[in-house]
């Protein structure tokens, strides 16, 4: 299933920083090329809405966790990229409603080190490299590629983890009804712990509380 690779190998450079001379002290801003965000989103089977709405989910998570410029400009770059490897995995597999065989399922679990291995190669992309391979990992160690556990997986990986799988469990797709905002949180505060970090979970839950103080009419 990795024949495509060698082609894919240019993929990385189709991504390029807006500002080649910026200074140092300033946090690097990249543009993600029309021409890579169409093949991420036909391979991957997410919409441009899925990725910005995973993109503002994380940039709000990251401030109020802490993160500093740079490290936003990181995990933004993170959001848009995370299912990069799923250019390699098969249309049959990508595609399928129904449940996965079992060699199904390990040939999809391997698109976080194929993604690895793609942004590896460019100088670009190579800054997240390491929490596109990790953004799978759960909590108590029993996600994948490499069973990570705690405070071993990368920041971006844990504050992913949780923003995508709000999108994930709202957002209707063929093969899914959405369920509400609320059973969404109740979902993610029931597994804080052991798929989710908790501080992660605390600082989204709070995020939306906030919210609806705010806007106390709006879902």
């Amino acid at each position: 299933q990795e024949a495509g690779l060698t082609s894919l190998h240019d993929i990385a450079t189709l991504c390029r920083p807006l500002r080649g001379s910026a200074p140092m002290d300033e946090p690097p801003q990249f543009d993600i090329d029309a021409e890579l965000q169409r093949t991420l989103e036909e391979h991957s089977h997410e919409t441009r809405e899925h990725a910005q709405t995973l993109e503002n989910l994380c940039q709000q998570l990251g401030r109020r966790l802490g993160l500093s410029a740079s490290e936003l400009a990181e995990l933004s770059l993170f959001s848009l990229l995370h299912d990069l490897g799923k250019v390699a995995i098969p249309e049959h597999v990508l595609e399928k409603p129904e449940t996965l065989t079992h060699d199904e399922w390990e040939i999809m679990k391997r698109h976080p080190e194929i993604g690895y291995r793609i942004a590896s190669t460019s100088p670009e992309l190579a800054s997240v490299a390491e929490y596109i391979l990790s953004h799978h990992e759960r909590w108590d160690g029993c996600g994948y590629p490499r069973g990570l556990a705690g405070r071993d997986i990368p920041l971006p990986a844990r504050i992913l983890s949780v923003a995508d799988a709000y999108d994930a469990m709202t957002r209707d797709r063929p093969y899914h009804t959405g369920i509400s905002h609320e059973e969404a949180l109740n979902e993610i505060g029931r597994c804080a712990g052991f798929q989710f970090d908790p501080e992660v979970v605390n600082a989204f839950l709070e995020l939306w509380e906030e919210r609806s103080r705010t806007q106390p009419a709006a879902e």
